[in-house]
């Protein structure tokens, strides 16, 4: 079980991760951005590290898997991210956003089990898809206007 200063750091290092997503959504000026991508994976991190603690205390009475709470996030952020997706006349927005929304809430339960280099690893790979594909995927393929990140 991790100590509570330990936590603290992971708490910090979630935050710091999501919000460098969520800084590069708001700088595109998309609905869920800096804040909401900070929320969702201190969230994610928050019931990875009591999912951990509830083990913890009752693993030699019950049988318990600490996966269990962080499956019920997985299907809590589809809802979320299913809220950024807009159907419009000319096409479908928010796409992007909601994958971007997935992935901070992977990351807070990645950092809330300790898995905390592989979580700056992936904030480092998400944030070159975010930013620097942009570049490349619009000369080399031809996009649907209908389709907006």
């Amino acid at each position: 079980m991790p100590t509570e200063a330990q936590m603290i750091v992971r708490l910090l290092l979630t935050l710091l991760l999501s919000g460098l997503i969520g800084l590069e959504r708001q700088a595109h000026r998309r609905d869920a951005g800096l804040r909401t991508h900070i929320l969702v994976a201190l969230g994610s991190c928050l019931i990875m590290l009591t999912s951990l603690y509830v083990f913890d205390i009752y693993k030699s009475q019950v049988s318990l898997d600490p996966a269990r709470i962080a499956a019920g996030v997985v299907t809590g952020i589809g809802f979320l991210g299913a809220g950024t997706i807009i159907r419009e006349s000319d096409g479908v927005r928010g796409l992007t956003t909601a994958a971007s929304l997935w992935v901070a809430a992977g990351l807070g339960l990645a950092v809330g089990v300790g898995f905390c280099k592989i979580a700056v690893y992936t904030t480092i790979l998400v944030l070159i898809v975010l930013h620097f594909l942009r570049f490349i995927e619009k000369p080399l393929v031809k996009t649907s206007d209908n389709i907006k990140a």
